[in-house]
């Protein structure tokens, strides 16, 4: 199977392009969009399931036209959108039969797979309750269990960890290793810890452009050499803040304990280390993004 773009755009103005020129290239696994937010991701991923039209550049998927031939791709697609709609007055159950009905599901297999997908994502105590009885990360269960009625071999999923606890993104992240294996798998976040140990590729998403797709392995490399940790005193914060870009920070016994991406780090007291994820989204974000505190307050 092989999704692809061509010179993708979408112009909400003359001047602005919302995405741009995007050519991309995927097949079975787990491709992870990275970007800020206002970075292009949703409006990508809609012109990914045809619900938005590009300016520009077509969409296939297996060498097909998707626009063309729309009511064939969607048998084959599962979407969660970032703000998904739901029934509110549905329970649990309504809402996926009420799914299952839209996606013309014949009536047999549609009541085995909702039953299925309750128990994977261990919602079968809760079939019964109101959507609006549920709390934010079963409502995004729900919602990640409709996007696997159809057992799509194209998955995208906008921000699904969204409301999720700990404990539940382990799963979405175990649930999505397992389905990779068949499945073009699409999701955007700007949780990186999400998916640095299952990701097979990151696309780098910034003011619109797709800055690269890459392996995880090769997009760490790239920071080899340019992560540091540094211990220092608790009045020397403000100059540290000044000249690095601050990863994070935390308070220890001797001080503070600073992460620190530096091209140039001339403080004989840091210690270079291994990168991760977190740091390179900082070194591509850092202008949009907060640092973290931890126990400094």
């Amino acid at each position: 199977m092989e999704l692809k773009t061509h010179h993708l755009s979408k112009f909400y103005t003359k001047e602005k392009a919302a995405v741009a020129d995007v050519n991309l290239v995927l097949q079975e696994g787990i491709h992870a969009l990275l970007g800020a937010n206002g970075s292009g991701k949703t409006t990508l991923m809609r012109m990914l399931c045809g619900i938005l039209k590009p300016s520009e550049g077509i969409v296939t998927f297996n060498a097909k036209n998707i626009m063309e031939n729309y009511e064939e791709y969607i048998l084959h697609l599962g979407y969660l959108p970032q703000n998904a709609g739901f029934y509110m007055n549905f329970t649990v159950i309504e809402f996926l039969q009420y799914i299952a009905v839209l996606k013309c599901l014949e009536a047999d297999y549609a009541k085995r797979k909702i039953d299925e997908l309750l128990e994977l994502l261990h919602l079968k105590e809760q079939s019964k309750k109101k959507l609006r009885q549920l709390s934010g990360g079963m409502l995004q269960r729900v919602g990640i269990a409709q996007s696997l009625l159809n057992h799509p071999k194209l998955l995208i999923l906008d921000e699904p960890s969204s409301g999720l606890d700990p404990k539940e993104r382990i799963a979405l992240r175990q649930l999505l290793s397992r389905l990779a294996k068949d499945t073009i798998v699409i999701l955007s976040t700007h949780i990186v810890s999400d998916i640095e140990n299952i990701a097979d590729d990151i696309l780098l998403m910034k003011e619109g452009h797709i800055l690269f797709q890459k392996t995880v392995t090769d997009t760490l490399q790239e920071l080899k050499g340019h992560v540091y940790e540094l211990l220092t005193a608790e009045n020397e914060r403000e100059i540290i803040e000044k000249n690095y870009t601050v990863v994070n920070c935390k308070r220890v016994s001797e001080g503070i304990l600073f992460r620190l991406l530096s091209d140039d780090m001339k403080d004989k007291r840091s210690i270079v280390v291994e990168p991760t994820l977190d740091d390179v989204y900082l070194s591509y974000f850092h202008e949009e993004a907060e640092y973290v505190e931890t126990n400094l307050l």
